[in-house]
């Protein structure tokens, strides 16, 4: 086994061992780690298995077949931050609408308030509590 597909092996290994710690100790979410598992046990399987990886290399044109390995590393870095990215997108536009309903409720707040300040002696019409508007 030359030099280069050791390092190969023992990164994919550490890897796979970190997202399972992780995952483990709940600080990844398993719906966020699928993607990081996959990544590790393809780079592991290309890293164990040379003619794999050989005829990948081949196919994307790619002289060192090594460098093939780093290649599919990359293209699955890039999938895990498209993902992020639609996560930080739906996130934000969900903490949209939490601030708008906010919003709204704060101004019948006032609006409340406002109009007990107006007519102490008497207590705003409550909605029934089943309804919302």
């Amino acid at each position: 086994m030359a030099r280069v597909e050791i390092i190969a092996l023992l990164g994919s290994l550490s890897l796979l061992a970190l997202v399972l710690e992780l995952i483990r100790r709940r600080k990844l979410s398993e719906a966020y780690s699928l993607l990081w598992l996959m990544t590790a046990v393809i780079l592991l399987i290309l890293s164990l298995w040379r003619g794999l990886l050989d005829v990948l290399a081949g196919l994307l044109g790619i002289f060192y077949p090594p460098t093939a390995l780093f290649i599919v590393g990359f293209g699955f870095v890039l999938l895990i931050l498209l993902q992020f990215s639609v996560l930080a997108s739906r996130l934000s536009a969900e903490n949209r609408r939490v601030m708008q309903r906010l919003a709204i409720l704060d101004w019948r707040l006032r609006k409340l308030e406002e109009q007990d300040r107006e007519e102490p002696g008497e207590t705003p019409d409550q909605e029934d509590p089943g309804e919302e508007s």
